[in-house]
């Protein structure tokens, strides 16, 4: 699976959220769970804007946030440390 950051992206991550783009491949990498789509009405994109929690490869947990194109590219929108809240909602629906 490609990964897409925009220039954006890749500042929001890294200024933002502490966030490498090494470590958003290693969370797809490591996802041992399923994808949860944003159905929040703000938040509703075509296609779906899905998302996850999975751990880095140093033990680090993300939420990552992101849209598959048609061409299977993940368009990354964000990434970060989620909540005790974001946490409980995965591990009750993924």
């Amino acid at each position: 699976m490609r990964l897409n950051f925009s220039n954006g992206i890749k500042l929001k991550l890294q200024q933002k959220h502490n966030v490498t783009t090494t470590e958003v491949q290693e969370c797809f990498d490591n996802r041992e769970k399923g994808l949860l789509e944003d159905t929040r009405e703000q938040n509703k994109t075509d296609p779906a804007t899905q998302w996850f929690i999975a751990m880095t490869d140093h033990g680090r947990k993300l939420k990552v946030v992101f849209i598959t194109l048609a061409n299977g590219i993940c368009n990354i929108n964000t990434a970060y440390e989620p909540n005790d809240v974001e946490v409980k909602i995965y591990e009750k629906h993924a």
